[in-house]
């Protein structure tokens, strides 16, 4: 059986870890099937469309400022407020595909992350080029999952009625 997610196999369970799901891409990160190429693919151009969309409605935001004649000195800071909140956003966003993120901070930059949105999108597109987003940190996670489980079940070898005795 198989889903959107991955293949998983119901009538045979697997035992030890499963792989976490990344949004879009589903299990498919594991070995790269199911369509990989073409989520990537599609997850690098929505979020490059969505970005370039955003800035049209920021050049919009921009033009009713000018408008509303509010003065330069309030189109200036807004200007940068954008930029400002795009860059930090990007680097977080882009920190968050390698470790993973500190649920407090998270939740005390949300506000920012809002404001910086074009910045999540352009790094979501950046890191769809090379990788699905947090396949790394993912994989990395996985594999240590998987090589846990592997101690834990391994077994002995050998027949411990033919050990030798110390003397």
């Amino acid at each position: 059986m198989s889903d959107e997610h991955g293949p998983q196999d119901s009538a045979d369970p697997v035992t030890g870890p499963r792989p976490e799901p990344i949004r879009f891409f589903g299990t498919t990160w594991v070995d790269h099937t199911n369509g990989y190429t073409a989520r990537r693919v599609g997850a690098a151009v929505g979020s490059l469309a969505a970005a370039v969309a955003s800035c049209l409605v920021l050049r919009f935001a921009y033009e009713g400022l000018a408008i509303a004649d509010i003065g330069s000195f309030v189109t200036l800071l807004m200007v940068v407020m954008f930029a400002i909140c795009s860059a930090l956003a990007f680097r977080h966003t882009w920190d968050g595909f390698t470790k993973r993120p500190d649920p407090d901070r998270q939740a005390s930059l949300r506000g920012l992350l809002a404001i910086g949105f074009v910045g999540s999108l352009l790094a979501y597109f950046f890191r769809s080029l090379t990788e699905a987003p947090g396949e790394k940190l993912h994989r990395e996670e996985y594999e240590a999952a998987l090589k846990q489980h592997e101690k834990r079940t391994t077994r002995r070898s050998g027949n411990p009625s033919k050990k030798r005795r110390r003397s």
